[in-house]
């Protein structure tokens, strides 16, 4: 649909833009990014025909764009520049309406239905129907910046250049311009170039991005093959982390600022709080933690982690809406704070710490066993789960990787497992050795301070401790509970 081949240009002569060249197809997004003063805008001008390109060519449809004429150029392309002027005070409605003047034969004296139809349209999608015969000037900037895209669109190109179009726009109209642009390109075939200040936004809506640098193309492709850690941090001269949106398959960035040095927080058993109710860690600095929990599952920054004993006979429908309850009649911070349950009783807990040369690591176990299942077995079982959980704290005083983090959970899970065996733990319906109970959580947290571990596998250090660590604590806890047991106040 438009193809831009190796063209260059700039302003007197100095060439801000260096042999550039894409493809843009039918229907599709494409963004371009880069740091203030890499060329995005001056591209954006070279390809709409506001500069003249000193190199290269323009191609739409195939037919190079000097040769339509500026009513045929204005029909298949539509332009919405960063900054507007406004010269004259018009209507909302006046306004739009100047989108479809490439569509008249004479200035406005055939306008028609479709003409109207038009213009109702983009100012309907663009939330600016309300303010139809308000003047321009009483608008706020935002309110501005949507009249100018509805004026855009009511043109009814085939291909949209757009330079930020998000400029001046909260969250909720960002997202909704570019729902919505989003939505024409896929339903109408409209064919997108954009100019974007925010990363994350051009790669949750673009198909491809374009990243510029010193007037030249540094990457082009899919956002997974643009928008890569060290390439953002190179480029914008930045620290970046980037992670994988939580709910589509496109990557996103978080900027890194950098902090003060603090001192190092270290977890220790001493630090546990252990009551009727709950065993309880606060820490002064917050911990990045990944759980099974019941409450604030998942990954994130916690500062307090909260293992609760509840009765055998607790039968709650809505297991979270109480838990949220407890937490605030406690006056805990539902936000900060990580849950789990367990049937066994709170003074059964065992808490140890690790030491070894570059970490050390702090363990605590809950293991209500008599419910203990063969994971290998479960699909003969019919019965509904049982609360008897066998729940697993490892605090590890030092700075996980991500990988590090999902290999700590394996080789936690296998130092219980073999911990079971040890202690001829068995699932009551097989008489085979149990592999963990069917309500079992798991919690992996980091004080994040100090150089990063890589990795968290058992030939590691970090490995090592956990799986020494994990086993020594799951026995003592399983030993305790037995006793109690015999004694009948488990």
């Amino acid at each position: 649909m438009l193809k831009v081949e190796h063209i260059s240009g700039g302003y007197s002569h100095i060439p801000v833009v260096q042999d550039v060249s894409f493809h843009v197809g039918k229907g599709m997004v494409l963004g371009i990014l880069g740091p203030n003063g890499s060329g995005k805008s001056t591209l954006l001008k070279l390809i709409s025909g506001v500069i003249e390109p000193t190199a290269g060519a323009v191609l739409i449809d195939e037919r190079p764009m000097k040769s339509f004429s500026s009513k045929e150029l204005a029909k298949k392309m539509a332009v919405l520049p960063q900054l507007h002027a406004n010269a004259f005070s018009n209507s909302v409605y006046d306004t739009v309406s100047l989108g479809r003047y490439p569509h008249q034969k004479g200035f406005f004296s055939t306008w028609s239905k479709e003409d109207e139809q038009a213009v109702e349209r983009a100012m309907e999608q663009t939330g600016v129907l309300q303010y139809r015969n308000t003047m321009m000037e009483f608008l706020s900037g935002g309110e501005q910046q949507r009249v100018f895209i509805a004026q855009a669109l009511a043109q009814c190109s085939q291909v949209l250049l757009l330079d930020e179009p998000t400029n001046h726009l909260d969250i909720s109209h960002q997202k909704q311009l570019l729902d919505m642009i989003r939505k024409e390109a896929t339903e109408n075939g409209l064919t997108v170039v954009s100019v974007f200040h925010d990363i994350n936004l051009a790669s949750l809506y673009c198909d491809g991005l374009l990243l510029m640098e010193n007037g030249q193309v540094k990457a082009h492709g899919a956002p997974h093959e643009v928008v890569l850690q060290q390439q953002i941090t190179e480029v914008y001269g930045a620290q970046v982390s980037t992670y994988a949106h939580p709910e589509i398959p496109k990557p996103q960035i978080t900027m890194m600022p950098e902090q003060a040095d603090e001192r190092q927080t270290l977890v220790s058993p001493e630090q546990f709080d252990i009551t009727k109710e709950y065993i309880r860690l606060d820490t002064r600095r917050p911990l990045k933690v990944i759980s099974s929990a019941v409450h604030n599952a998942g990954m994130g920054w916690y500062n307090t982690l909260l293992n609760r004993s509840i009765p055998e006979d607790y039968n709650i429908d809505n297991v979270q809406e109480e838990t949220l309850q407890f937490l605030k009649g406690n006056g805990i911070s539902p936000t900060n704070t990580v849950v789990m349950l367990t049937a066994v009783a709170s003074k059964l807990a065992a808490v140890r710490s690790f030491k070894g040369n570059q970490c050390s690591i702090t363990v605590a176990v809950t293991a209500g066993v008599g419910n203990a299942v063969d994971v290998t077995r479960t699909h003969e079982r019919n019965d509904l789960p049982h609360i008897g959980t066998i729940n697993t704290w490892v605090i590890v005083n030092g700075k996980l990787s991500d990988e590090a983090f999902f290999q700590a959970m394996i080789t936690a899970t296998e130092a219980k497992t073999k911990a079971l065996a040890e202690e001829d733990i068995r699932d009551s319906h097989t008489c085979t050795i149990a592999t963990g109970t069917a309500t079992d959580s798991l919690l992996i947290a980091a004080t994040q301070q100090g150089k990063e571990i890589p990795y968290a596998g058992p030939i590691t250090e970090v490995g090592k401790l956990i799986g020494q660590g994990v086993f020594d604590t799951t026995v003592q806890a399983i030993r305790q509970y037995k006793q109690a047991k015999i004694k009948g106040n488990g």
